[in-house]
């Protein structure tokens, strides 16, 4: 809990304080199973801050507390980082820039398994050098995600994953290709670059808007009158001006997230659960489950891996050696977790964040609860990982050692 934040005390105890993450989660099951875009899930959030004002004893503290989440500085960098993406997004895609890719990669016949494997390793390479998987999603989802629905590279997204009417894949048949509009990937190019020579994931969105702005209009791709236009009668048009309000719903879930979070955390619940998910370590395998729960847990309510990790962090450690679970063994326990639970649920940024992306393509839109059953890497590594608690599979380093 933050330093000299007051406790928030609920009416029944400790069990008033799980009524807003229960009001949540019902509102969240029920949106998901309707396949409610991202609406679905801000409904569930609001209703779960606006709940818990009922059981809380001490309303301002409890006010507080969701002013407190939103305080917190991964708060400010998701939502300045959607809006720069739905604006570095919509500039490419308002450009033809996605369907002549997509020529282009079925006339070359670069589809199916070699686009897939092709994405996977571009998606890699970034990730690995900029460290942020939000980051990545924001490089890669405007172009690599139209560009596979239109080609058809991704058999098992259209076979699992519920999408708007089109996105089957014939829309590529319809496409002319513009050569001119290949311009446009100076955006991505841009914030790669930056990203990769670790520069700030906001300053990196900004220069790829301003290198495609800059680039639309020298090369007349776009009029200022198609970025920015003022027709009067109290309205305002443009590429610009669309993404940004395109992304209303994101922002809005996004401020019910943190200001939950901010509760929660000012509730006691992270502490709670962390004191009794302990009481359950008893052996190494009882441990690593501890673990493996415990971080996935946390990392599904926060929907930020490295909170989990920094939050449980000393807990596991103590465990960990009170057990003797090798050292490495519990980072790697915490990392493969991260990977796991929090892409899993489809009200974290994870899920949201590519629904919201791929809404701007018009018949590509998925729904944020059909995001996790095609996640294929967090769904086998969660076999993995069962596997590996269960088993004990890679439990003790080359020479048994536990420290």
């Amino acid at each position: 809990m933050g330093k000299n934040r007051k406790r928030i005390e609920y009416r029944f105890g400790r069990a008033g304080g799980f009524v807003p993450l229960i009001a949540a989660a019902a509102m969240i099951l029920w949106a998901a199973l309707s396949q409610s875009n991202v609406n679905g899930y801000v409904l569930a959030f609001f209703t779960a801050l606006v709940t818990g004002v009922i059981f809380a004893k001490d309303e301002k503290a409890y006010g507080e507390a969701m002013v407190y989440g939103l305080s917190k500085p991964m708060f400010g960098v998701i939502v300045l980082a959607v809006i720069l993406a739905a604006v570095s997004g919509k500039l490419i895609s308002a450009s033809g820039a996605v369907q002549t890719i997509a020529f282009y990669v079925v006339e070359a016949g670069f589809t199916g398994k070699l686009f897939v494997a092709a994405s996977f390793l571009i998606t890699c390479l970034l990730a690995f050098a900029t460290g942020t998987s939000v980051g990545t999603y924001f490089v890669v989802i405007p172009i690599l995600f139209p560009v596979g629905v239109l080609a058809g590279a991704l058999l098992l997204f259209l076979l699992f994953a519920k999408t708007t009417a089109g996105g089957s894949g014939n829309e590529i048949t319809d496409v002319t290709a513009k050569p001119l509009s290949l311009i446009m990937l100076v955006v991505p190019v841009v914030i790669i670059v930056l990203c990769m020579m670790r520069k700030h994931l906001i300053t990196a969105l900004s220069w790829g808007i301003l290198a495609g702005i800059a680039a639309g209009l020298v090369t007349g791709i776009y009029k200022v009158g198609d970025l920015v236009a003022f027709p009067g009668g109290f309205s305002v048009t443009g590429v610009i001006i669309e993404a940004i309000t395109g992304t209303a719903g994101t922002m809005a879930m996004l401020i019910g997230v943190f200001a939950l979070l901010g509760v929660l955390e000012c509730g006691g619940f992270f502490e709670d659960v962390g004191a009794l998910l302990s009481r359950l370590a008893k052996t190494e395998r009882s441990t690593e489950a501890t673990i493996v729960l415990s971080v996935g847990i946390l990392s599904m309510v926060t929907g930020v891996i490295s909170v989990a990790i920094v939050a449980l962090g000393d807990l596991i450690c103590e465990i960990g050696e009170k057990a003797g679970v090798n050292r490495y063994r519990r980072a790697n326990l915490m990392d493969c977790t991260g990977c796991v639970f929090c892409f899993l649920a489809p009200w974290t940024v994870h899920c949201v964040i590519p629904a919201q992306l791929s809404a701007q393509f018009e018949g590509m839109a998925v729904a944020p609860g059909s995001v996790p059953f095609v996640n294929y890497y967090s769904l086998c590594m969660l076999v993995i990982l069962a596997v590996a608690v269960i088993a004990g599979y890679g439990r003790k380093g080359p020479k048994g050692e536990t420290d």
